[in-house]
């Protein structure tokens, strides 16, 4: 693919695309027509760990809110709509401590999508891999007092995170994920699971993420597996489902930034 393809396709899905929140609720509809039991990765999780999974059908429903606070917030009157339960994943510069107190409320799960290592490399301009192994346990320490503030705020414990992947993370060949294969980390924060842990990801039977225009999921449409296989993860984004041309001016533009900066 070309370039002027890639960025063709871009302003298209970033300004352009039509609202997909019709084919979500299409999704979670025949999720549930289809006999599925729609879980958070929380719930999962905690089944998969006790060995209490029964013989039948799982989807477990991702949100990474990048950005767009507003689309994750049809996106979760669609899945109330359905008693369908989610987890919605937040970064720092999406936390919004009143919604994620309704969807745990709800029963479904609400935390936190970090990315120490990124923004400590960005903070302090650092190039080289070897400088962040270097310094990760400073990065862990400032990735227990963000997760512990959140915590806080929400009144809740968090039991899973996920891993936000950044432009740094691919220069450097470093992911986020790196913090907390700790496992004292993990134990003293009370941590029973990375969304992209091997035990978790080993026991679905497909995970699927949506993309951007035209493509929109990989590696196929989820309706292609609804019925074909049992257990089904599926990863979306905001952004992939509704414009927001102020929020994606926003992101577009701090990403040139961040990358003149760094």
């Amino acid at each position: 693919m070309g370039i002027l393809t890639v960025i063709k396709n871009r302003v298209y899905n970033d300004y352009l695309m039509s609202s997909r929140l019709d084919e979500y609720e299409r999704i979670i509809k025949e999720l549930n027509a289809s006999g599925y039991e729609q879980l958070s990765v929380r719930e999962y999780n905690k089944r998969l760990s006790y060995g209490d999974l029964e013989d039948k059908k799982y989807f477990i429903n991702r949100h990474d809110i990048d950005t767009d606070v507003a689309t994750a917030k049809e996106f979760f009157k669609i899945e109330k709509k359905y008693n369908a339960k989610a987890t919605y994943y937040f970064r720092l510069s999406t936390v919004d401590i009143e919604f994620m107190k309704e969807i745990e409320e709800y029963g479904s799960e609400a935390s936190y999508h970090f990315e120490e290592i990124a923004q400590y490399c960005k903070d302090k301009h650092i190039k080289r891999k070897e400088d962040v192994i270097n310094q990760l346990d400073t990065i862990k320490n400032i990735f227990s007092d963000n997760f512990k503030s959140i915590e806080l705020k929400l009144g809740r414990k968090l039991e899973t995170v996920c891993s936000h992947g950044d432009f740094v993370n691919r220069k450097l060949e470093l992911v986020n994920h790196k913090i907390v294969e700790d496992t004292e980390l993990r134990k003293s924060l009370g941590i029973k699971c990375e969304a992209y842990d091997k035990k978790i990801m080993e026991s679905f039977d497909i995970y699927i993420s949506d993309t951007q225009y035209p493509k929109f999921y990989t590696p196929k449409p989820i309706f292609e597996y609804i019925n074909q296989k049992r257990v089904i993860c599926m990863l979306s984004h905001p952004r992939q489902w509704r414009t927001n041309i102020l929020i994606n001016s926003y992101d577009n533009l701090k990403r040139v930034y961040e990358g003149l900066m760094w």
